[in-house]
């Protein structure tokens, strides 16, 4: 058997002598990579052949010299957190990189994938910051739901920042010539040992005291605008009963303020532009707006002119000559109507009355009378019957021409009838 077929032949419970394939050797030192000890881990060394890739991917590496020891890591960083990187990045720096050991096959190397890089002086305040940032957004103040939009004509603007600063002259500058208004201003160090608490009290001194607040420094390094990280400053923005609007730093930083202010600027000249509006314009505004005003105001009184005239011509004297010359004739055509109608419905009366006359004349008992009938009454009441009447009572006899008292002396009862 030869010896390069020896590994084969073997069992495989464990290593034997013979020839591996490429692929099978990749594998191999692929699977002894797959430990979690070397994924999202985070590694301190300096960077050395550093290369921004046209393709947007960061290629390095990572080594260590001591007077002991010598290593080496190969990195590479895509495009997409490459994207993020801090400005400043260059050979010979002290970083902390953030990432995962793995295994690159078409090179035969194992390398560092690289998801972020802090500087290693700052390494532990960023951990620091990223211990704030969870406590403080359990905490509710980065909620979008308790930002409110800023007042669109304040009266007041509060300012925290530095009182020698650029930054507080800038923002007095333009408010004056946008939209000149009262500044309060409450100064504080933006830096330094314990600036967190003055920048905090600097903030709720201003509670009350103005209609929306801006709390302010220029730009500076991650550890000049370490203290608007603090939780005691970020909960005295996040607590502000009114508005605030952040302006800490440039457009690429983004201290913990940032994410519990109302409205975040990218630099505090922005800042003093959002706050105020621009009266010019406003001034342009409300010129279109009287334009506009003017415009409708002319139309109606066009239009009431108008309607005065027609008013006035059908209210002439021709004009009316005219309009009462056709009310005589529908006035002469109403009596002439009228007329007719109320000569129609008498004579329908007359009708009808005399008709019922002859009905009633028909009608009236006393017509049989004067044919030698009589009415027999006795105290007023008509006798109909003889069996109504008894010998001895005294009846009243009517007749055509009068009428006769006279007593009865006999009652004879008709059997037939």
């Amino acid at each position: 058997m030869p010896w390069y077929q020896e590994r084969e032949s073997q069992g495989q419970g464990e290593m034997q002598p013979g020839v591996y394939t490429v692929s099978e050797i990749s594998s191999l030192i692929g699977s002894l990579l797959d430990d979690p000890r070397i994924h999202d881990i985070w590694v301190r060394g300096e960077v050395t052949n550093f290369k921004l890739h046209g393709s947007g991917h960061c290629f390095f590496s990572l080594g260590e010299r001591t007077e002991n020891t010598s290593a080496l890591i190969s990195c590479v960083m895509w495009r997409t957190d490459a994207a993020r990187l801090p400005a400043g990045i260059s050979d010979g720096m002290d970083v902390f990189v953030f990432g995962s050991v793995g295994h690159y096959s078409p090179q035969g190397r194992y390398q560092l994938y690289v998801r972020d890089i802090r500087p290693a002086g700052r390494g532990e305040k960023y951990l620091q910051v990223e211990q704030w940032k969870v406590l403080l957004s359990s905490e509710g103040c980065f909620d979008s739901a308790r930002k409110r939009p800023l007042p669109s004509f304040p009266v007041r603007i509060g300012v925290v920042t530095s009182e020698t600063g650029a930054v507080l002259q800038d923002i007095k500058n333009i408010i004056s010539r946008r939209y000149p208004l009262e500044v309060v201003v409450s100064p504080t160090v933006v830096q330094g040992e314990g600036a967190h608490l003055e920048i905090a009290r600097a903030i709720t001194r201003l509670y009350g005291r103005a209609d929306v607040i801006i709390v302010a420094r220029g730009g500076g390094s991650f550890e000049d605008l370490f203290p608007f990280n603090h939780p005691d400053v970020v909960r005295a923005v996040s607590a502000s009963p009114v508005p605030v609007v952040s302006a800490i730093g440039h457009e690429v930083d983004a201290p913990l303020a940032d994410f519990a202010a109302d409205v975040r600027a990218p630099t505090p000249s922005a800042a003093a532009e959002l706050v105020v509006p621009d009266r010019i314009a406003i001034r342009e505004a409300l010129g279109d707006f009287r334009k506009a005003l003017c415009a409708r105001l002319l139309g109606k009184l066009d239009r009431a002119a108008t309607e005065i005239a027609e008013l006035r011509e059908r209210f002439s004297p021709r004009r009316m000559e005219q309009r009462l010359n056709v009310r005589r004739e529908d006035l002469n055509v109403l009596e002439t109507r009228m007329l007719r109608a109320m000569t129609a419905r008498i004579d329908r009366g007359r009708e009808r009355v005399s008709a019922m006359a002859h009905i009633l004349e028909a009608k009236n008992p006393c017509q049989v009378l004067g044919r030698g009938y009589c009415i027999l009454t006795r105290q007023g009441r008509v006798i109909r019957s003889a069996r109504e009447v008894s010998p001895g009572d005294r009846l009243s006899a009517r007749l055509s021409d009068g009428t006769i008292d006279t007593i009865v002396h006999e009652v004879r009862h008709d059997p037939e009838v």
